[in-house]
């Protein structure tokens, strides 16, 4: 009897592998990976260098226009942002609408070419942009172009060359228009960080600092302004991931 239950047993162990193989396999379930999602309310700050190129232009009350040369400045510049963007369901695209605002420190000043005697100076304290944004994704990462309104806050002064004595004086807040790109990556489902260049069109204004008994006597100045500039932006965004991906196979 006892040999005839090992032969039994034996018999069970040798066909149980060949049972396994013909039994149906049980589908494994989808991986479900989190995709990241761009949309959504966001606010940050940002940082980095500007540059001003301003040309002075003398206009006489008769007479052709006198060209008074440019002169540009970099400084540093720094401020916020708050937008908001929207990536289409299951697509790399993304939309999106941004205010910004930063303090510059552009400032320069040069001997005028047609009087010597005098000195122009420019100073650029704040920068504006009011843009519309279209990017593409891949993930976690962002490259995106910008385009919209732009204001600067400016003040132009002429003065002495010699004991730099006040003699005329404007301030002016400027609009224009401004053209940007720039590339940002997600490192958290909140937080990213990017680098962005914008080029700010300001075109030409002009301005009323006639300086008696020179030879600016009886005419205005036109100004244009284009300025340039390149920040380090850090941004959070309200919410995280969006919706699961559900991988295909």
């Amino acid at each position: 009897m006892k040999k005839y239950l090992l032969s039994i047993l034996g018999l069970v162990t040798m066909a149980a592998p060949a049972l396994a193989a013909d039994l149906p396999l049980k589908a494994a379930p989808p991986v479900i990976i989190p995709m990241y999602n761009w949309s959504g309310f966001y606010i940050g700050g940002n940082g980095g260098w500007g540059r001003s190129d301003d040309c002075w232009d003398i206009v006489p009350l008769r007479g052709a226009v006198l060209g008074d040369g440019c002169r540009d400045k970099s400084g540093g510049v720094i401020g916020g942002q708050i937008g908001y963007r929207w990536q289409l369901p299951n697509n790399h695209f993304v939309f999106g609408l941004e205010a910004q605002g930063d303090w510059a420190n552009l400032n320069n000043s040069r001997v005028s070419v047609l009087d010597p005697g005098l000195t122009l100076g420019t100073k650029l304290d704040g920068i504006g942009l009011f843009t519309a944004q279209f990017g593409f994704a891949w993930d976690t990462w962002l490259w995106y172009v910008k385009g919209g309104a732009a204001v600067t806050s400016n003040r132009f002064d002429i003065t002495t060359t010699v004991g730099g004595v006040g003699l005329a004086s404007a301030s002016s807040t400027r609009w224009g228009g401004a053209l940007g790109t720039g590339i940002e990556y997600g490192f958290t489902p909140n937080w990213s960080v990017g680098l962005e260049y914008d080029h700010l069109f300001m075109g030409g204004a002009d301005y009323s600092l006639a300086v008696p008994n020179r030879l600016l006597t009886g005419t205005f100045s036109r100004i244009t302004q284009d300025v340039d500039m390149v920040t380090v932006r850090v941004n959070y965004r309200f919410g995280g991931f969006g919706g699961p991906v559900v991988a295909k196979y």
